[in-house]
């Protein structure tokens, strides 16, 4: 460990100082205390050899799972859509025609089409459920995954474990929490957010400082950082908060200090085919930073394809105004998906990466079977279809199916928390493992009776 700007190196050896404690920052950099991680390492929560990293494509807005991943082509017109199923690279498989790259990776990913929940048929519940696996209830929300996995693994170098792009959701119709933060867990496991669009020309992330500016305020500030921290360490020692700042301000101070983190968040050094390859658009470029973050050392990426449903060509197909058209399908979001999804496969298979990341592409809900008035179609959480990629995940394969009309589960039907089941298993994290919430609750990673969806995982 290193002592925050200090002249040398401090090793915790034989004993620890209060004011080298602080220096260091402590192991809350790692979102653990020695307890909590020796602990976590005899439950076998905390295990070196599997070390999986997640990147997490929401899909919001709902895609429909008709005019996307589970076509019904001998269904009635007002059912059918206007797209047409195409093969994949795997008999057996179609998708819609709007993915033509990704139908030649159907060997790298598996779909699972028989999604449902049968919580209320808002954006805020369903992005609530597939990103922690529970709704919130009774005054406690549930952490996110990537929330969770810092926690538990904490960092592996100087690159966030958990991060968010571009933007955390926003408005979606409600005033619900969407399960994109640490919940009770606590804000020291807050994702570290990029708060910027990867695809501007401009583009940089707010919390990199230049280097040059770092070296310049270093020696004038290093007096002024003791001093305080000397005054104050009765108050780090007390202070929830205080612990907190201490430990957000270590990763501030990290990520502008080191060279591998800022070229991490470099885009430029991407060559421009390979940026047009993800596509020049937010959601593409966001893809692409992922990548460059995993390889990084990053544990989890979250990238949302969009913050709103309102007044944006969107998954939201309701028909009219402020929503899309079903049109925009082939016209926008399939390409911008289908480009960026597949050069993400593509490019993580080629460095090997791919043994080892969970790709997880998903949207909180299905739409309607039946065309609505508009030419549109409505929000549906009775059905819908998700897609898998990566790390423990057997592909090339459908698990689960829907009815002819794609309206309810046929088979292996699965709710949001079976599927948290099966992220936790395949990053390696026990699902009974218990968690500590307020008021001295005791939470379960994943409620009882939930288990992963085993012919997923290889």
């Amino acid at each position: 460990m290193i002592k925050l700007d200090a002249d040398r190196a401090v090793h915790f050896c034989d004993g620890v100082t209060r004011r080298d404690f602080l220096h260091a920052g402590t192991i809350a950099m790692l979102g653990l205390t020695l307890p909590d991680f020796f602990g976590l390492k005899a439950l076998g929560a905390v295990v070196p050899e599997k070390e999986i990293n997640c990147i997490q494509l929401m899909l919001v807005g709902g895609p429909s799972q008709l005019d996307t991943w589970d076509m019904k082509p001998q269904a009635p017109d007002s059912i059918r859509g206007p797209y047409k199923a195409i093969r994949t690279n795997v008999p057996g498989i179609e998708i819609c025609e709007i993915f033509p790259r990704m139908a030649r990776h159907a060997d790298k990913f598996a779909l699972l089409r028989s999604v449902y929940h049968t919580g209320a048929a808002v954006h805020d519940t369903g992005c609530q459920m597939m990103q922690t696996g529970r709704l919130f209830q009774g005054g406690l929300e549930s952490p996110n995954y990537g929330c969770v996995l810092n926690k538990l693994k904490g960092a592996r170098g100087d690159v966030p474990p958990n991060v968010l792009i571009p933007i955390p959701i926003g408005q979606l119709g409600g005033n619900l929490p969407h399960g994109d933060t640490p919940g009770f867990l606590g804000k020291a496991y807050d994702p570290f957010v990029l708060n910027g669009d990867p695809s501007d020309p401009n583009f940089k992330v707010p919390d990199l400082l230049p280097p040059d500016y770092i070296a310049a305020l270093r020696v004038d500030r290093r007096r002024n950082w003791r001093n305080a921290i000397d005054e104050s360490v009765k108050y780090f020692e007390s202070s929830q908060d205080a612990r907190l700042m201490d430990s957000t301000f270590h990763q501030a101070y990290t990520l502008m200090t080191s060279a591998k983190a800022r070229e991490a968040f470099d885009l430029t050094q991407e060559s421009e085919d390979v940026r047009k390859k993800y596509g020049m658009n937010r959601f593409g470029q966001g893809c692409l930073l992922a990548r460059r973050l995993i390889e990084r050392d990053a544990r989890f990426v979250t990238v949302n394809m969009f913050d709103t449903v309102f007044n944006e060509i969107t998954w939201d197909i309701h028909g009219s105004a402020p929503f899309s058209p079903i049109t925009c399908y082939a016209e926008l979001i399939g390409p911008m998906f289908d480009n960026a999804y597949s050069s993400l496969l593509e490019d993580l298979h080629a460095s090997g990466l791919l043994k080892n990341t969970l790709v997880l592409a998903t949207g909180e809900f299905g739409r309607t079977p039946k065309i609505n008035p508009a030419g549109g179609r409505d929000h549906w959480p009775q059905c819908w279809t998700i897609v898998l990629a990566g790390g423990a995940i057997n592909a090339g394969q459908v698990v689960g199916s829907s009815d002819d009309i794609g309206s309810a589960t046929k088979d292996r039907p699965v709710t949001p928390s079976h599927v948290a089941a099966t992220v936790y298993k395949a990053l390696g994290l026990p699902i009974d493992l218990e968690l500590k919430a307020p008021e001295g609750r005791v939470v379960r990673l994943v409620d009882h009776g939930f288990d992963p969806i085993d012919e997923l995982l290889a």
